[in-house]
């Protein structure tokens, strides 16, 4: 960097409004944006830049700051300050779709989206339909209010109830908040626990892209703890939790997102037992559970750190956007203090509805029959693909398939959208640098009709049984 580079920043710091430091990076994101400071270009040491410019060297240091929290710069310890390789080519916006079904759409398409569970429907339409007519003849908390703590006491209560089955300790409406969905109630657990200016959050190895999402919108680095094959490996997490200091395990441990694991109660208290001695939080998300529970939840095992989130979202509807968060003893209000900062509660019409929903008696017969519903789906994909390398479980709303040799995945995505399949690639559940297996997630779509399920199914197995034969040269 020349003199002349220097000048043009003295002539940035003599214009403008605000604080020096933040004209400073803006004049460095400039430089960068037009590519004067290209990727991997070291910059100048901070009492350097600060002399050349006629500023403090605090000044530098805030703006360098500034702009490594934003991703432009890198910086190594006893190396300096960089341009980051990749801060001239972020990649475009792209926001996911997962509605599987439009609304009014056709019963029996050719295409067949089985990227995102779509719910049978087994009557669960017609009771939220029925509920919303009877809150708007009478709304419980009203219709020109802003909503608040008293407005969800009832949806609340209900949500303690509606988990009367579920081992987490002792529960109480004070312990649950509310939330815009489980993708919201994840987010607001991340608020709560999460200090400093990098944390770090661990996640499974192959896992749920919503926590990597979550994530980084609060600016953490997201790190993957290796799994076997009943999920987190407890030495793996105590050796990665000291070397980044982490402070936040997302994992599931019920129905795991994509593989299925359903971890035992031994391996619970390991992981509990490892999450106290490195003092690490944890996020235990029961989104996908359809069935009874097959183990006490985390929050029971360790109720001084343990987080439960869930929602209605995989069980009666995602289009109410109703979901919770348990938290552990006493450590509800940072998480309500986040909710309140970020969009005061959830609207009264749908925690009056929820509240309605969660307490209904026709709930449970519901839900044993959304359970058989489910069941048929998958043992249509097991009959059509069983032969192959394919994990299931009936009470799941997908299954994960491991492609046979002569198929990778990316390949294999864009033959099936050719023949009019969506689907998921194990791409999307592990770390951005890590290696992904050859293998893909099916989700049950009960939004289309049987016919057409069972010929998506049919389409995919043919490209199954016919790998492509290329070899590059």
């Amino acid at each position: 960097m020349d003199t002349i580079w220097f000048g043009d920043l003295s002539d940035a710091l003599s214009v403008g409004t605000g604080p020096k430091y933040t004209r400073l990076a803006e004049a460095l994101r400039q430089a960068i944006a037009s590519g004067a400071l290209k990727p991997g270009e070291k910059l100048p040491p901070v009492r350097d830049l600060a002399y050349r410019v006629s500023v403090t060297p605090g000044t530098v240091a805030r703006a360098y700051t500034r702009l490594t929290d934003a991703g432009l710069l890198e910086t190594g310890v006893g190396r300096g300050t960089f341009v980051a390789q990749k801060a001239i080519s972020a990649p475009p916006l792209r926001v996911p779709e997962v509605d599987s079904v439009l609304h009014n759409s056709e019963a029996d398409p050719h295409d067949v989206n089985l990227i995102s569970p779509h719910l049978p429907n087994v009557g669960q339409a017609r009771l939220i339909r029925e509920s919303l007519m009877q809150i708007a003849a009478a709304p419980p908390s009203g219709v020109m209010h802003y909503p608040g703590h008293r407005t969800g006491q009832a949806a609340r209560e209900a949500v303690v109830s509606y988990l009367s089955n579920v081992t987490l300790g002792r529960l109480g409406a004070e312990d649950v908040v509310l939330s815009h969905g489980a993708q919201s109630g994840i987010l607001l657990v991340m608020q709560a626990v999460l200090t400093g200016r990098r944390p770090v959050v661990l996640v499974e190895e192959l896992a749920y892209p919503g926590y990597r999402r979550a994530a980084e919108l609060l600016r953490a680095e997201v790190v993957p703890v290796p799994m076997d094959e009943h999920g987190v490996r407890p030495d793996a997490l105590v050796e990665i939790a000291r070397q980044t200091d982490a402070q936040l395990l997302c994992l599931s441990t019920e129905v795991q997102n994509p593989l299925l694991i359903a971890m035992t109660a031994a391996r619970r208290l390991e992981i509990v037992e490892a999450a106290r001695r490195v003092n690490l939080q944890l996020l235990e998300d029961d989104t996908y559970r359809l069935g009874a529970v097959t183990g006490p939840g985390l929050r029971a095992l360790a109720p001084e750190r343990g987080w439960f989130v869930s929602s209605l979202s995989k069980s009666l509807s995602p289009a109410l956007r109703f979901g919770f968060v348990v938290a552990p003893d006493g450590q509800a209000q940072a998480a309500r203090r986040a909710a309140e900062a970020g969009f005061f509660g959830l609207a009264t019409p749908i925690t009056d509805l929820a509240a309605t929903l969660l307490t209904h008696p026709s709930l449970p017969k519901m839900q044993d029959d959304l359970r058989k519903e489910v069941a048929c789906y998958v043992r249509s994909m097991v009959n059509k693909l069983g032969r192959f390398d394919l994990r299931w479980r009936e009470d799941a709303l997908f299954v994960w398939l491991s492609l046979p040799p002569g198929w990778r995945a990316s390949a294999f995505a864009r033959a099936a959208e050719s023949e009019g399949v969506q689907i998921r690639t194990a791409e999307d559940y592990a770390d951005r640098n890590g290696r992904a297996p050859h293998a893909i997630r099916l989700a049950v779509n009960g939004g289309v009709s049987r016919k057409s399920f069972d010929n998506a199914l049919e389409r995919l197995r043919g490209l199954l049984d016919h790998p492509p034969e290329r070899i590059a040269v």
